[in-house]
């Protein structure tokens, strides 16, 4: 076998490192901390319950380092989470101007409390459209939460001219999506493009010849977890 041939071997190990706190969740952290050392205060049995609900808010909003999967073929989850639904549906209709109007598979992540939310792109290209759309916050776990509740749509349009359609949909406890990009950023595949704060799900449409890599209820990535292959055979799971 050539020296072309071989499988790409690594020349140095990883370390663990302790995922960092997003800028956009050190306030709340801060803000947390500051309630602590108020309540305890007032009385010191406070200081443990408190502490570990600032524990919580720092976790909540932790952003670790992703090594993502890269291939023209391929589409990453843009969240951390549980392969809820896969399904063909319609496409939005905020989006059935990039995407187009036939119906397309639509594979939902949806995000605990306990799961990190910084979403990611799912493919490399340049965003071309971000829609924020005010709704309600029903429990993100139904259907009816992507046409019902708030939500934010991107479009990605890869180098190959093949467009990728996710949204950010806020859940019962979320209160707030947060974007990082707006129309006409150029992207890197796994880059961060936005949070949504305590809970709720990411849907991903993926266009024609593109099969789910993913089966229900497994555990999605975001920036690592291949959720869909063009031209790829479907996957079936089995819950053990």
């Amino acid at each position: 076998m050539s020296s072309l041939q071989k499988p790409p071997v690594g020349t140095s190990t990883v370390k663990w490192r302790f995922p960092a706190v997003h800028p956009e969740g050190q306030k709340f952290t801060a803000i947390a901390f500051g309630i602590t050392l108020l309540a305890t205060i007032v009385t010191k049995v406070l200081f443990w319950p408190m502490l570990g609900v600032t524990l919580w808010v720092a976790a909540f909003f932790r952003d670790p380092v992703r090594t993502t999967p890269i291939g023209d073929d391929l589409v990453v989850s843009p969240a951390d989470g549980l392969i809820t639904m896969i399904e063909r549906v319609p496409v939005p209709r905020e989006l059935v101007g990039d995407l187009g109007g036939e119906p397309m598979v639509r594979v939902s992540v949806f995000m605990s409390v306990f799961d990190v939310h910084i979403n990611r792109t799912p493919i490399a290209g340049t965003i071309r459209q971000v829609v924020y759309i005010s709704g309600k916050f029903l429990n993100a776990d139904l259907d009816k939460a992507s046409e019902e509740n708030e939500r934010q749509h991107f479009v990605v349009e890869g180098h190959d001219g093949r467009r990728i359609g996710f949204t950010q949909i806020a859940g019962l406890v979320a209160r707030r999506i947060v974007g990082f990009v707006k129309v006409g950023d150029i992207v890197a595949v796994g880059q961060r493009v936005g949070l949504i704060r305590f809970g709720s799900r990411v849907d991903v449409f993926l266009p024609e010849g593109c099969v789910p890599q993913v089966a229900l209820g497994q555990r999605a990535i975001a920036g690592e977890t291949v959720l869909g292959r063009f031209d790829g055979a479907p996957v079936r799971g089995i819950a053990q």
